[in-house]
């Protein structure tokens, strides 16, 4: 008996920060994270300014939370668009994936918009972020490597000079796979949430009429960049890719 209040109040507890955040995002598309306020979001509940302060202590508290949330969201949708994918090749997965991350950017704009948009101002996000922040990298360094690990990649060419930061970049976070994969890996990630990004927030009206069979595409061509495909030909003046073996 003695654990009931308890728990009842664990659950009392859940349930006010649950509705407190809901409040928080329909604010976040109202009026974008940098007007995020406490005492609004405790009018809109009916809830004392002092009684808040229980749940997030400060407004930063608040948006990290609602940023590890979105984070673990967009996370959840790569992890399970692989998931479903699980028996199709390598290049198939990628482009899932990468359909996966779109789909959820488009349902939920201002979301995408508060992890992958401006920054907000006074606000440093805390180290708690990032491990959530990488759950999509880490779907798409799985498919690289197991790749690697069965069929093999092609080598992307990399530039002399860039060599030593590749080779920096594979230490600290894939030392299991080629310095090359690792940099094309990294410009890859960039080029995807920059097409995402110039759709969810408008860059692509008038521009881009079939967004869908562009994406998809695009997804394709990073694929390929990253060498999870061997094209036939290189065009003219560009190097072929190179195969590693796992």
């Amino acid at each position: 008996m003695s654990n009931t209040p308890r728990g009842a109040r664990a659950r009392a507890r859940i349930e006010v920060t649950g509705a407190i955040k809901d409040v928080a995002r329909a604010q976040l598309a109202a009026e974008g994270a940098a007007k995020l306020s406490l005492r609004a979001v405790a009018r809109e509940l009916g809830m004392a300014s002092s009684a808040i302060y229980r749940y997030f202590p400060s407004r930063d508290d608040l948006l990290t939370a609602l940023i590890i949330d979105a984070y673990n969201a967009l996370g959840e949708a790569a992890e399970a668009a692989h998931d479903a994918a699980a028996d199709a090749g390598p290049t198939r997965r990628w482009t899932v994936v990468c359909e996966a991350v779109r789909a959820w950017a488009l349902a939920h704009p201002h979301e995408y918009a508060l992890i992958y948009g401006s920054p907000v101002p006074g606000y440093t996000a805390p180290v708690d972020t990032v491990p959530v922040a990488a759950r999509v990298a880490h779907v798409f360094m799985s498919i690289l490597r197991d790749a690697h690990r069965g069929p093999g990649l092609a080598k992307p060419p990399l530039p002399a000079e860039l060599r030593t930061e590749a080779h920096r970049m594979a230490a600290d976070f894939a030392p299991d796979l080629p310095p090359e994969t690792v940099a094309a890996f990294t410009a890859a990630w960039a080029e995807l949430f920059g097409l995402v990004g110039f759709e969810v927030f408008g860059q692509f009206n008038r521009v881009v009429d079939d967004r869908e069979t562009f994406f998809r595409h695009a997804a394709e061509r990073l694929a390929h960049a990253v060498g999870l495909v061997f094209p036939s030909l290189p065009s003219a003046g560009e190097a072929p890719l190179t195969r590693t073996e796992p």
